[in-house]
């Protein structure tokens, strides 16, 4: 990735900690991330990295530390301001689609309430990029009428993923957004990913354990283990070159599967 022309960072985030229990959480988390920027998060499970996230997208309130949006300190925000972030210039892909999807609202119509959170009201041109995104993401845009609970688990996410995109935000958060899914589907939903990312210049948190799914989408990577920030840097250095003993044990575990 070329060196941000942005001025300023689009997240910056300082000495971040949300503790609920002796290494429960994640402590003392500070980084910043530049428009158009893919940031990984990556380690085992109940390292931390869920919760990290759920914090960063103003989800769960910081016990201490502070997050900047642009100019603004995320949580002195008002709890309407952070919602309306949450429907505009953010979105939030979790590993389980439905989390994310109006299980009983169409795939239409899960894509036009996103659209008309930021002010359209014209029935046929929701519609339109409605079938447009559907297409998008490999979705027949027969199926627009469908509800989300008839597709499949690979559909779902990409149903999610065209819902959050829809309104070209600045921001996206992804938990696992490959998890759960077959290897043929997982490979089709990350070249979709790629190309959504590059093509939209999204910034992107995303949280992974599959440091394959990291390798394929993430510029910089955060290493997490027990909570804290163990290793962090670009990611082929990270990967290709680990520093930390715990990096080093992923890295190898990954190498002899």
């Amino acid at each position: 990735m070329s060196q941000p022309a942005s001025p300023q960072p689009l997240l910056n985030v300082s000495q971040l900690t949300h503790l609920y229990a002796p290494g429960k959480g994640f402590c003392n988390v500070s980084f910043a991330l530049w428009p158009g920027e893919v940031l990984g998060i990556v380690g085992e499970s109940g390292s931390g990295k869920t919760t990290l996230l759920k914090s960063l997208s103003a989800r769960l309130p910081p016990q201490q530390g502070q997050v900047h949006y642009g100019q603004e300190d995320l949580y002195r925000m008002s709890e309407t301001q952070r919602r309306q972030l949450l429907r505009t210039e953010w979105g939030v892909v979790h590993q389980h689609p439905l989390d994310g999807l109006r299980p009983r609202v169409s795939a239409g119509g899960n894509i036009g309430e996103r659209l008309m959170a930021t002010g359209a009201r014209h029935y046929g041109d929701i519609r339109a990029t409605a079938q447009r995104w559907l297409e998008a993401v490999e979705i027949p845009a027969a199926r627009i009428d469908d509800l989300p609970v008839t597709f499949s688990g690979g559909m779902q996410q990409r149903l999610q993923i065209a819902r959050n995109l829809v309104t070209h935000p600045r921001l996206v958060f992804m938990d696992e957004p490959t998890g759960g899914l077959d290897v043929s589907v997982q490979a089709r939903l990350l070249d979709l990913l790629r190309g959504l990312v590059r093509d939209l210049n999204l910034a992107v948190v995303i949280v992974t354990h599959d440091l394959g799914v990291a390798r394929l989408l993430a510029d910089r990577l955060l290493v997490m283990k027990a909570g804290d920030v163990v290793e962090s840097g670009l990611t082929d250095r990270v990967l290709d070159d680990p520093r930390h003993p715990y990096t080093q044990l992923l890295v190898s575990s990954v190498l002899q599967n």
